[in-house]
This record gives structure tokens, sequence and C-alpha cells, in this order.
């Protein structure tokens, strides 16, 4: 019964409340982007070790009602980090298991939904993986995938031929085409999901549509560079 009202308690919240969730997705998907990323690139087992960091800071809020929504958002957080922490640690040189390992926390997050635990964690977890699953079909159909793997391996100061040539590829009608059907795709299942109006599909729609800022970001510092 404590475990239904608190779940009831969390869909019921007010449209205030909704845009806090909104923007504590966008800046939780930005977080492992703009902090995590150079950092593991030069102390990755700190930033594995940080994991645990978040594990114990989700469920101290978690278990206090008044914070409880925001320790469930911290565990789906935590699952990206984790994964972050892995991938670009260790695993970076191989394009093709950045999505097995950003699905590191799928299983728990699909037990979670069906025990009713954690739904505001689980469905910011799936809205930030199904961005990222939409971003990497993207390199795969765009053909990016070797330049990938070159940005891996140079030296900072290397990358610029490596960008350039990528925006070419993605200047084609071809790469604007997949970019401009792709972010329609993003933007629609993020919409569509704010528009539920619960807590935990603005969790998924605020981690759906800050897949497309990132990207776009990302696109606009492959420019300048």
């Amino acid at each position: 019964m404590i475990a239904v009202s608190e779940s009831s308690l969390i869909e019921r919240q007010s449209p205030s409340h909704n845009r806090l969730i909104f923007g504590a997705s966008i800046f939780l998907v930005s977080v492992p982007v703009f902090f995590e990323a150079p950092l593991v690139r030069s102390m990755p087992l700190l930033c594995l070790l940080l994991t645990s960091i978040w594990v114990w800071a989700s469920i101290s809020l978690s278990a206090k009602p008044n914070t409880q929504h925001w320790g469930e958002l911290l565990t789906g957080f935590t699952w990206t980090w984790l994964a972050g922490s892995l991938y670009w640690g260790w695993m970076r040189w191989e394009p093709t298991l950045h999505l097995p390992i950003e699905a590191i926390g799928l299983p728990i997050a699909l037990w979670g939904l069906r025990q009713n635990w954690c739904k505001l964690g689980n469905f910011f977890y799936l809205g930030s993986l199904f961005g990222t699953a939409v971003t990497d079909i993207y390199f795969y159909l765009t053909d990016l995938i070797p330049h990938w793997r070159r940005l891996m391996l140079v030296e900072p100061d290397a990358v610029r031929p490596i960008f350039q040539e990528a925006l070419m590829q993605m200047y084609t009608p071809h790469g604007i085409f997949w970019v401009i059907s792709l972010a329609g795709l993003l933007f629609g299942v993020g919409i569509f999901s704010l528009q539920l109006k619960t807590a935990h599909w603005v969790a998924f729609g605020g981690a759906v549509l800050s897949t497309i800022l990132v990207d776009s970001l990302f696109w606009i510092a492959a420019t300048l560079a």
C-alpha cells in the first residue's frame, strides 16, 4: 500500500513540478556529456568510483518521501554515468560496443517497471538510452563509424581533418535526410511524452529532447573545429 501511494503521489505532481523534472532531466543528460566525457579520458577509474557516490545519494534521497522523485531520477542518471565510465574509459576505440554498454541498466530498468519500482528513474534512463540509440543509428546510416574510430586514436590537436571529412559526409543529401528524419523522430517522441503530463513521461521526454540539444552542440563544435 505504501509503495502504491508513493507512486501515485509522484504521478500527480503539479505542472510546476513537472517543469522541474523536465529541467532536471535535461541537466542530467548533459552532465555525462560535458563533464564526465572530458574527465573519464584522463581519470577513468575516478569516474567509475564516483558511481558509488551517485548510488549512495540516490538511495538516500529515495528513502525520504519529499525527495523520493529526485532520488529516482538520480538512480536513472547513475546507470548513464556507469555506462559512460565503462565505455569512454576503456572501450571508446570500438563504436559497436557503445550501445550495448549504454544498455547495461536496461534489464534492471525493465524489471523495475514491471515491479512499479523507481518509475521516474527508469523512464529517464530509457529516454536517455533511446536518444543514444537514435544517435548511434545515424552514425551507422551515414557511415561515420570509421571517423569515430579514428577520432579515438589521434591526439586532440589532430582531430580537425577528421572532423572536416565527417562533416563533408554529413552535409551530403543522404546525411541531411537522416539528420532531419531522426531529429524529427526524437522531437515527435519527446513532445508526445511531455503531453502525457505525468512525471515519469516528462522525465522520458526531457531525456529524449536533450539528445537533440546535445547532438546540435556537438555538430556546432565540429563545424567550428
